[in-house]
């Protein structure tokens, strides 16, 4: 059985919504998790990370909408 790195632990959530790597290496690199974590960030801050591309904050946006979860103000 392979081993799980620690990074494939933390951004596993990221990883069964389709995220590319760069964008779930850059939510990871911020702390967030989940996608309950992205309500501790705003939407111009979650672009500006490096790695978030549009595609990435298009599936973030349909995933939070579809569990009730905004950003940060």
């Amino acid at each position: 059985m392979a081993k799980i790195s620690k990074e494939e632990e933390l951004d596993e959530e990221w990883r069964a919504i389709g995220l590319a790597a760069p964008a779930r290496r850059a939510l990871v690199g911020a702390k967030l998790y989940k996608v309950s974590d992205l309500r501790k960030i705003s939407l111009e801050d979650l672009t500006n990370l490096h790695g978030m591309g549009k595609s990435a904050i298009a599936r973030l946006k349909v995933v939070m909408h579809g569990k009730k979860i905004t950003f940060r103000n």
